[in-house]
């Protein structure tokens, strides 16, 4: 049971990670999770070349520790395609989040509820997987019934997590 729980839990927060890299017209240091940048012959996550902070509610700040590597920042922002243009002052790289329209805010609503919808197909794997190895373990009918029972709460109970955080995320998205 711990195992399954465990997996369930893993796929929450691949949920929650995945939530977090759709843009809700504010500036967030996530939306940068994933941007390598080459630089001294090697590529490496913009954060551990650069300090990355949140001036305002829609501007990035991103410093790097090398001023020589202020081109390679914006070249590998350009690459990762976020949709906002970068702009360098010489010191510091800026990112200006542009406000959503209606139909932005829609588009990246479906979007966030397709990922819910991933979660919960995943979160049924699981559940189907460990029902297939209670029925291989030629338990008792009783104590085979049980163990269903207890996958289903816990697959009741991580649904509703999944709703909440899409939920969650809608509310976030709509705002303006």
């Amino acid at each position: 049971m711990d195992d399954i729980e465990l997996k369930m839990f893993q796929t929450i927060e691949n949920l929650k990670n995945r939530l977090l890299n759709i843009r809700a017209g504010r500036a967030n240091p996530a939306m940068l999770n994933g941007i390598m940048v080459s630089c001294y012959g090697a590529t490496s996550p913009i954060q551990s070349i650069a300090n990355i902070t949140v001036f305002e509610a829609r501007q990035l700040f991103i410093k790097p520790f090398d001023r020589s590597l202020l081109k390679d920042i914006e070249r590998a922002i350009n690459e990762a395609n976020l949709g906002i243009a970068p702009t360098n002052n010489g010191e510091m790289v800026i990112l200006t989040i542009p406000s959503l329209t209606e139909e932005r805010r829609i588009e990246y609503v479906k979007q966030a509820k397709a990922i819910g919808e991933e979660a919960k197909v995943a979160l049924r794997n699981i559940r189907q997987d460990a029902n297939n190895d209670i029925k291989k373990e030629e338990l008792p009918l009783d104590e085979e019934k049980h163990q269903l029972e207890e996958i289903q709460e816990l697959i009741n109970k991580y649904n509703k997590i999944v709703d909440e955080e899409v939920k969650n995320k809608e509310t976030e998205l709509m705002q303006i």
